[in-house]
């Protein structure tokens, strides 16, 4: 059953068309990958569906509900959230409250209760607790709970980006390049993660460059272009796509995935 649904979704910029006419469904416990060269509006479209930004025409379903300019946060209610290529973190905060601000847009407390300390602030307050807990308990940083963010290694603050993202308890989990700027064990524990909340029933969509981590965990891939489709498949029929591999290489010859190693493991798209 699909869980997410986009149909014709278009978004224009001072006439310029950053996507155009994209749709693509996603399924309940998949992870749905969405590639391209740079500037092929992956983003954008990542952007569209979360509401971040108004598409100019196309709707967006999701679970069965017609979201299609709704705002970030009631999207994010209904179960949807995402993380951003760029970390967002506090880092004069402790990484276990960092994941806490993921818990406040289910937060029911009002600001009198919080002024007043009162009994269902505090009640509140310790689910919001655990809930952080137990997404850093998933990513395996539980011991970092009362680390200063800031004095943590970048793959670490990627992590608490997701756990934060996690604390939202969405059902559908939107990561946008998770993988930039990872070393190769980094690397690896990001693949751990995404396998571990994908056999606990987590649909996951990520854009990603790191085409050997895609073919390793997505089950679907679509391939925009231009803001065009031109593409979509399991990541084998991907890659053997002429219109993928001219879009990549310029020319069609055969499209592999090889690793660079003298580059803290990322991958190239190799002739």
């Amino acid at each position: 059953m699909a869980i997410l649904e986009v149909r014709n979704l278009t978004k224009h910029f001072d006439g310029i068309t950053a996507v155009h006419e994209v749709s693509f469904s996603v399924m309940q416990g998949e992870t749905y990958a969405i590639i391209g060269p740079n500037g092929a509006g992956k983003t954008t479209t990542f952007n569209l569906i979360s509401g971040i930004l108004p598409a100019d025409h196309g709707e967006i379903f999701f679970r069965g509900m017609h979201i299609t300019g709704r705002k970030p946060h009631e999207i994010a209610l209904c179960g949807m959230v995402r993380t951003f290529q760029t970390i967002n973190l506090f880092d004069s905060m402790s990484v276990l409250d960092n994941v806490k601000v993921g818990c406040h847009s289910r937060a029911t407390s009002s600001v009198l209760s919080a002024a007043f300390r009162t009994r269902t602030f505090y009640r509140e307050e310790a689910v919001m607790t655990q809930t952080a807990r137990d997404a850093l308990k998933l990513l395996g940083m539980d011991d970092h709970a009362h680390v200063m963010v800031g004095d943590l290694p970048f793959g670490q603050q990627r992590l608490v980006d997701i756990a934060r993202a996690l604390a939202g308890k969405p059902v559908l989990m939107m990561l946008d390049e998770p993988a930039a700027g990872l070393n190769a064990q980094e690397r690896t524990d990001l693949m751990s993660v995404i396998a571990t909340l994908k056999r606990q029933g987590m649909t996951i969509m990520l854009i990603e460059h790191d085409m050997e981590l895609i073919m390793d965990i997505a089950d679907r891939i679509t391939v925009l272009d231009q803001g065009n489709k031109i593409a979509e498949g399991t990541p084998e029929e991907v890659q053997q796509n002429q219109k993928v591999i001219a879009a990549y290489l310029g020319e069609d010859e055969e499209l592999s995935f090889n690793t660079d190693h003298t580059n803290g493991g990322s991958t190239k798209l190799a002739r």
